[in-house]
């Protein structure tokens, strides 16, 4: 005979201390469903990347750039002028093409047109006063204003990173004789250090044969040295008081009990924990180096002509401002869409990538 264990359950008694029996009801299959479905597993990256993409200003500011990026890219391959090339119709210079409006051709252009029936490419920008196309021109004056703010970016971050990780990790006297370094630099003027170093290399050194940065010339170069030698000391600062508070948590204590070495514990355990700060500082970074070369360009400290840079095109354009406005209009409006598209995404990278201001 079968035992019947379907056996009813108890009623709560009154003014008893037993459990009401209706907190064990079974549950339905909706709420099984729901502890079935468990949360996606996810990474530092992934988790930042996802709060960054959920901000409208961060993805308008990437698709400005990535649209700034295709056209520094492409348009080169497309346009068929050169910065430096003076415009020429059927081999013979044309004087008349100087200082055009924006998608106008000159007499000789237009003649030639209507003579063999082509079509010539329009000069989407205009002219300059010696007859180059503007528009190509912008164009590589904005792939300089990238080249330093990207290179002068990973230098602070290397340097930054390195000497601030050795400054708080060690502490004590290493900490307090590195940090008086820093305050020594800190104090030292960045742009009169690049005006005599651009007077001392035109006058002694020859850098024409470095890849890439020889082409821009002595002022670039001092430029860069300055970058290395100064521009790190923030992001120095920033890591190093990282530091100090992550190197008395527990599991650095664990990895130095464990015969784990300094550079080891500073690369494994410290370091990622930073990573916030260092990603936002490096994001940061990038608009101030390209407005600190649009500055000393346009005080004609910048880049070797023929090379364009948005400053030196702006300084350019002050002569004509009144006559041909649009010279000045385009360089102005590259670098306020660079540096405001990168300005938003390092604050919104600091919103997305900080823990303090995690929901």
């Amino acid at each position: 005979m079968e035992a019947n264990y379907d056996i009813p359950a108890p009623k709560k008694r009154k003014l008893s201390l037993q459990i009401d029996p209706k907190l064990f009801e079974k549950a339905t299959d909706e709420e099984k469903k729901q502890q079935d479905v468990m949360a996606e597993s996810t990474t530092f990256f992934r988790d930042g990347c996802r709060r960054l993409m959920k901000n409208p200003l961060a993805v308008m500011s990437m698709i400005i750039l990535l649209l700034v990026i295709v056209v520094m890219i492409f348009a080169p391959l497309i346009v068929p002028y050169s910065y430096d090339g003076i415009i020429t119709v059927e081999g013979v210079r044309d004087k008349g093409a100087a200082n055009l409006a924006p998608f106008t051709f000159s007499a000789k252009e237009q003649a030639y047109m209507d003579k063999y029936n082509v079509k010539i490419f329009p000069h989407i920008f205009g002219t300059d006063e010696l007859c180059r196309d503007y528009f190509i021109r912008v164009v590589y004056g904005s792939r300089v204003s990238f080249l330093v703010g990207i290179f002068a970016s990973i230098m602070v971050l290397i340097i930054g990173t390195i000497y601030g990780a050795i400054s708080g990790y060690m502490g004590g006297r290493v900490d307090l004789i590195m940090m008086r370094i820093v305050d020594i630099i800190y104090s030292l003027p960045d742009i009169l250090i690049m005006i005599l170093l651009s007077v001392v290399f035109k006058e002694t050194a020859d850098f024409s044969s470095l890849p890439v940065i020889g082409k821009l010339g002595t002022n670039m170069v001092s430029m860069f040295i300055v970058f290395g030698l100064l521009y790190w000391v923030g992001m120095a600062r920033l890591v190093r008081g990282e530091i100090l508070t992550i190197k008395q948590n527990e599991y650095v204590l664990a990895a130095k009990s464990m015969g784990a070495s300094s550079a080891r514990i500073i690369r494994r355990h410290i370091l990622p924990n930073c990573l916030s700060v260092i990603i936002i500082m490096t994001a940061q970074e990038i608009p101030s180096a390209i407005f600190t070369e649009s500055y000393m360009s346009f005080i004609g400290l910048g880049v070797a002509l023929p090379m364009p840079s948005l400053g030196s095109l702006a300084n350019a354009a002050r002569s004509g401002m009144q006559s041909y406005p649009w010279k000045l209009v385009f360089p102005a409006v590259a670098i306020i869409l660079i540096v405001l598209a990168f300005n938003l995404i390092g604050d919104a990278m600091r919103d997305a990538f900080d823990p303090k201001l995690k929901q």
